[in-house]
């Protein structure tokens, strides 16, 4: 059986909002390490539409040289979750018809190894709603906006984790890694 693990970036104030203002911090080598600790060549992808849509043109023109990740993000199979998209073009891909917990709990029968999920933030909440996200990494970078898009809205429940491990980078960056809570 799969298991789903949350990859996002996130501010102190807990935006993930199309992250461009990562650019104002030093990627650190031991980050890609982590992130890449994440993807499964063995597993899949997991998307909502927005992202598939903007990873799609970003990542699909990438080579191996340019970026480590570029055969994953390319070669894995997508699953993407939109009740308005028809069909996906980027790599091997599948449509999911709008998000329905039991298709995301037989995904992750069907999947061996990990589903991979970036941004798609309204199916990340759905999914902690529902309680289908094995792994949540928050990749937590030193700066606060105010507002914009939260991972955990305005009135969403409340959601119960487990800290399993952190680690601090020079870039000012801390990995946080949670499990859902016993």
């Amino acid at each position: 059986m799969g298991t789903i693990g949350v990859h996002e970036f996130i501010t102190l104030d807990g935006i993930i909002d199309t992250p461009s203002w990562t650019a104002d911090y030093p990627f650190d080598p031991k980050m890609g390490e982590a992130i890449s600790g994440l993807m499964d060549p063995g597993g899949a992808i997991l998307l909502g539409r927005t992202t598939y849509e903007m990873f799609a043109p970003a990542w699909s023109a990438r080579t191996a040289e340019e970026d480590p990740g570029a055969p994953f993000m390319n070669g894995t199979h997508k699953y993407v979750v939109s009740s308005t998209l028809k069909s996906a073009g980027w790599g091997p891909a599948t449509v999911l018809p709008g998000y329905r917990a039991d298709a995301i709990r037989d995904l992750k029968h069907q999947v061996g190894g990990k589903i991979y999920v970036s941004g798609s933030a309204t199916l990340v909440r759905a999914m902690l709603a529902d309680e289908l996200v094995d792994e949540l990494h928050l990749f937590v970078f030193p700066l606060a906006f105010g507002s914009g898009l939260r991972l955990f809205g305005d009135n969403a429940a409340p959601v119960r984790l487990a800290l399993a491990s952190s680690e601090a980078y020079a870039n000012g960056v801390l990995h946080l890694a949670y499990t859902p809570a016993e």
